[in-house]
């Protein structure tokens, strides 16, 4: 199974555990940047009201506008970005008892701001930093470096295709848009992946970062959780 995505800063538990489920991660970082998404931005639950979230946003320069590609969006000053994304992580996440895994991934995120301004290579390190430390350890791949047909579902199906993908796994955000007949032609079945609702843990998936739910319940739970959620997938695939 792919799974198909832009990268996100610090990324939701629902796209999180998207990813986690698939088999392999297709980084969409050559489509348009949007102010509106996750590529430089993660909405902060706290600790123990998770009800109480915070924007950290990084300003963000884009060197062609609106038209700018996420992989062409740079930071504005990424030591300043730096600085705020430590203070506003241990500021949330420091009294946590599973704060060992958190700062784990903040150090690979500040260690990337050490060295690029582009947001792409922060968010990607991000995301690969959560997945690690939950012991995902697949197939990563970058849509720029993967010729494809134009055409928004065509783009999709013609990434899972020259991955040698059999299945695509496609989030709720995504099903509203997706045209399934390019998939078809290639013979790889969608697979709409949904995430729980009646659950605390799952009740931010799609707001708040997974930060907070790594902080809540720790890596090993965590995992168990999105293992969890992997398998009640795999099932269907083998229905």
């Amino acid at each position: 199974m792919c799974a198909i995505h832009q990268p996100n800063l610090f990324p939701r538990l629902s796209t999180l555990a998207k990813l986690y489920a698939a088999d392999r991660w297709i980084v969409l970082d050559d489509v348009q940047f949007a102010r509106r998404d996750y590529q430089h931005r993660a909405r902060l639950a706290d600790l123990d009201e998770p009800v109480r979230q915070q924007w950290l946003t990084l300003p963000m320069h884009l060197p062609q506008g609106r038209s700018t590609l996420i992989s062409q969006a740079r930071l504005v000053d990424p030591q300043r970005s730096r600085r705020t994304v430590q203070l506003l992580v241990r500021q949330y996440y420091g009294r946590s008892p599973h704060r060992k895994a958190v700062f784990d991934v903040l150090d690979a995120v500040l260690d990337t701001l050490d060295t690029s301004d582009r947001v792409a290579d922060l968010a990607r390190t991000s995301t690969i930093a959560l997945l690690t430390v939950l012991g995902w350890s697949r197939d990563v791949r970058d849509s720029s470096e993967i010729p494809t047909r134009p055409g928004r579902s065509q783009r999709l199906a013609d990434l899972a295709a020259a991955t040698g993908s059999t299945h695509y796994l496609c989030g709720t955000g995504g099903l509203r848009y997706l045209d399934a007949d390019p998939f078809d032609a290639h013979g790889i079945p969608v697979l709409p992946f949904h995430t729980p609702v009646d659950d605390l843990l799952w009740q931010w998936a799609r707001r708040a970062s997974s930060l907070w739910a790594l902080s809540a319940i720790g890596a090993d739970e965590l995992a168990n959780q999105l293992a969890a959620q992997r398998e009640a997938h795999l099932l269907r695939v083998h229905v």
